[in-house]
């Protein structure tokens, strides 16, 4: 006797305009899990299950009415309706089997994908298709031609495509989508406090800095390799370039670091008075400074995270919320004791061509505190 389930299953009738419509978002959304989804034994696209679009769980999948209003999408859907796909659509999704998705799909899925900037949903798709690598490797070789023609801009969006193309194989096959997660490699980035000011990122030689902070924002060691064939005044305007790539809101954040320069300053002018009147000695010094420092500390790292109020959180911490906003402040930041407080300042040369053209250049004398 037939369980109410597949009783219901069998008496299911699946609307194939829902289906089309289906698909058409996924690709418009550039969405390879949706897309996948669809294709899914549990999909409400299967006349086989029980799940409906009509169901709240599931209504997500179909398009607005401002969506269906678009011509890029009108141009999907079209496509999705073609005769011969979606032909090959109904087959899969009566074959009791793993479906074999319509190629022209994922390919114009992956295409859009990339021009939304959702990179890893791109290299899923690609993947799917086999040709991931050779697309990467387009990209990355349109990307340098940019660079040595002088336009940086291009090559900024070539290698950021680039690089987002890289593929998770011990996800697969169904990896979910994903974004650099710059709070953790920020973290590694300053696992060490540092002991003298060159041991700050900001405090180190240009060639260096630039050279550090390509390899965290964009992750890669291909892309790394291939930015060594450039010069130096090449690599420093692509970086220059890519921290307002990646950050649209960074502006913002340099006004708030220079303010943030000022008041290191002063608490750092407050601890080298402390010392001072320690005359050389070091015992009972943390504690001298921390009930004679005046003010509080924190208040530093919570206007470089835009805080109207400080809170004491450890640095990490606001290190890790810093580097979701701003992936770039991780490189101008350090650690720094306050007393028997850790925290986290601004350090680098504020008066350097890099923080000039990073909108965060600062006079000499309101320059960060020395390492202590």
């Amino acid at each position: 006797m037939a369980s109410s389930n597949e009783a219901a299953a069998a008496e299911k009738y699946v609307d194939p305009e829902d289906v089309a419509a289906a698909l058409a978002k996924a690709v418009y959304d550039g969405d390879i899990v949706n897309f996948r989804l669809l294709f899914q034994p549990f999909s409400p696209a299967r006349r086989q299950s029980t799940e409906s679009f009509e169901s709240e769980k599931y209504s997500y999948l179909l398009p607005d009415d401002d969506m269906e209003e678009t011509d890029a999408y009108k141009e999907i859907l079209a496509a999705v309706q073609a005769p011969d796909t979606w032909a090959h659509i109904e087959q899969e999704l009566e074959a009791d089997r793993p479906a074999r998705l319509p190629a022209g799909l994922v390919v114009r899925l992956a295409d859009r994908a990339l021009v939304l900037g959702k990179y890893t949903s791109a290299a899923q798709a690609y993947e799917q298709l086999r040709i991931r690598k050779r697309m990467q490797a387009l990209f990355f070789d349109e990307a340098d031609k940019a660079l040595r023609e002088g336009d940086i801009d291009r090559g900024v969006r070539g290698y950021r495509i680039a690089t987002g193309l890289e593929y998770n194989y011990a996800a697969f096959p169904e990896p979910l989508p994903s974004v650099p997660d710059y709070q953790t490699k920020a973290l590694i980035l300053h696992g060490d406090h540092p002991q003298k000011p060159e041991d700050c990122i900001g405090f180190k030689p240009a060639v260096q800095f630039v050279q550090t902070g390509l390899s965290y924002l964009l992750l890669s060691s291909e892309a790394d390799t291939r930015l060594a064939e450039h010069d130096e005044k090449t690599r420093q305007a692509f970086f220059v370039k890519l921290v307002y790539a990646l950050d649209p809101e960074w502006d913002a954040f340099a006004a708030r670091c220079r303010e943030a320069v000022k008041l290191a300053r002063g608490y750092g002018k407050r601890i080298e008075e402390i010392v001072k009147a320690q005359d050389g000695r070091t015992d009972g010094l943390m504690d001298a400074i921390s009930a004679q420092l005046g003010g509080d500390p924190y208040e530093i790292p919570a206007t470089l995270l835009g805080l109207e109020e400080p809170k004491q959180m450890e640095w990490w911490q606001y290190l890790k919320e810093l580097a979701y906003l701003h992936p770039a402040a991780a490189l101008f930041v350090s650690r720094w004791y306050a007393g028997h407080e850790e925290i986290i300042v601004p350090r680098y040369f504020t008066n350097s061509p890099i923080a000039n053209e990073l909108n965060l250049a600062v006079p000499k004398e309101e320059s960060a505190p020395e390492s202590r």
